[in-house]
């Protein structure tokens, strides 16, 4: 009898709080790199374990924006960290830094081999506050990537300034005690118009348009 194969549950979408968190990548090359920039873009506490380091990465030590361990991951290396990255060519290394991660309670990440991993990390790029990602599940990288170039085409910076706008509306609102429903806000947001307006540096008019279209009379920010 044949066994049956268990579906893959699908990933559990979510955006985590780094700041000061400590963060543990393994290998030191280009991939090891890339990986370095994001968590210390997040405000991460990051050190690098790896015998040889990308000279960028050693740029970034002397800068002292990260740790490095001059050797080669060893066993209680990832003691309090909250998320290990194995990022090397070696699959033996993978195998023992996933081991340890698991059984200490950290999220691990293995580069390109999304089975053993708890998390994959999407194709993703950030118009300030506004992130928008892409996954296919570890199924096909390039895929996410294509995605993520052309949303990047579709949403410009106008949108990151559309942000700071609602969000000193919605401050505002609520300062004043006035509630807006979720499905107000739906209906309010009249993308293309107030794109629009930003493109063409009129705020003063997006932000009356946002107020008239939420039916609120206008307020001083």
């Amino acid at each position: 009898m044949k066994s049956k194969k268990i579906k893959p549950a699908p990933y559990f979408p979510a955006f985590l709080n780094l700041r000061e968190k400590k963060c543990i990548v393994i290998g030191g090359g280009e991939v090891a790199l890339r990986k370095v920039k994001m968590l210390l873009g997040c405000g991460a506490d990051v050190s690098v374990i790896s015998p040889n380091i990308h000279p960028d990465l050693d740029r970034l030590v002397k800068k002292k924006a990260l740790r490095r361990i001059s050797r080669e991951y060893q066993p209680g290396d990832l003691e309090g960290a909250v998320i290990v990255i194995a990022a090397t060519d070696v699959k033996g290394v993978n195998d023992r830094v996933t081991q340890e991660a698991k059984r200490s309670g950290a999220l691990v990440n293995v580069v390109d081999d999304p089975e053993p991993s708890d998390f994959i990390i999407p194709s993703f790029f950030r118009r300030k506050d506004l992130t928008i990602a892409v996954s296919t599940a570890g199924k096909s990288p390039a895929l996410a990537r294509k995605i993520r170039t052309r949303l990047e085409q579709i949403f410009g910076e106008e949108y990151a300034i559309l942000l700071s706008l609602i969000e000193e509306v919605r401050s505002e609102l609520k300062l004043r005690g006035i509630g807006v429903s979720p499905e107000a806000w739906q209906e309010a947001l009249d993308l293309d118009l107030l794109v629009n307006l930003l493109k063409t540096n009129q705020r003063e008019k997006a932000r009356a348009v946002l107020l008239g279209n939420l039916k609120i009379q206008q307020i001083s920010l």
